[in-house]
């Protein structure tokens, strides 16, 4: 298993395909195959804290992998039944944890929809951010997040961005009020994207 770093430069694996090869690698079992002819250009941001307010520790890592089980914590324990996964995680240093393929399909945005599509995992990468609504998320996270965003940009057809409160707005705030689009719509990584909805 690789360990988690701050890359200034990220690259595909030459012999696992859709894996970063920079990134620490953590196989969820949250994921299967994408529909036939399904384009891949959406990304999803999402955040995510465990336990909440928390931003260190391997909780995140154990919640996608389905490690919780017995864990001692309230708020672990209750999340152990839940099969979910995003592709990536970019922690608060900057570091990123594969646990997809982004050619496959991970378990991350639940019932969504975006514009007219619905079933967003179908088409879409889900990216977790270590943090949560009350804390601004770090420079390393922005710079790390541009970088990512570049890298996908040469595997799939890329277009659109939106957080998980956009296409779940009923159950979800995430990424929140905290996070700066424009920050990232106008890095090297999101310049040319488009976030269909208002800025906040």
């Amino acid at each position: 298993m690789k360990k988690t770093g701050r890359p200034r430069a990220l690259t595909w694996s030459k012999r696992q395909p859709g894996w970063i090869r920079q990134a620490k690698w953590c196989v969820s079992p949250n994921a299967n195959e994408r529909p036939g002819a399904c384009p891949i250009d959406t990304v999803i941001i999402h955040a995510i804290s465990l336990p909440p307010g928390q931003f260190s520790g391997d909780a995140v890592e154990r919640l996608f992998m389905n490690r919780l089980a017995g864990d001692p914590h309230p708020v672990l324990a209750g999340l152990a039944d839940l099969r979910v996964s995003a592709h990536l995680l970019i922690r608060r240093r900057g570091g990123v944890v594969q646990f997809v393929s982004t050619d496959r399909r991970a378990w991350h945005a639940g019932p969504s929809r975006l514009l007219d599509r619905e079933a967003c995992n179908d088409f879409s990468i889900g990216i977790e951010l270590e943090g949560d609504d009350r804390h601004p998320f770090s420079t390393s996270q922005y710079e790390c997040l541009s970088r990512v965003l570049e890298l996908l940009r040469e595997r799939h057809p890329v277009r659109l961005i939106a957080g998980h409160s956009d296409i779940a707005p009923v159950r979800k705030t995430d990424p929140g009020p905290r996070f700066e689009w424009m920050r990232v719509l106008e890095s090297p990584g999101g310049t040319g994207l488009s976030r269909p909805f208002p800025h906040p």
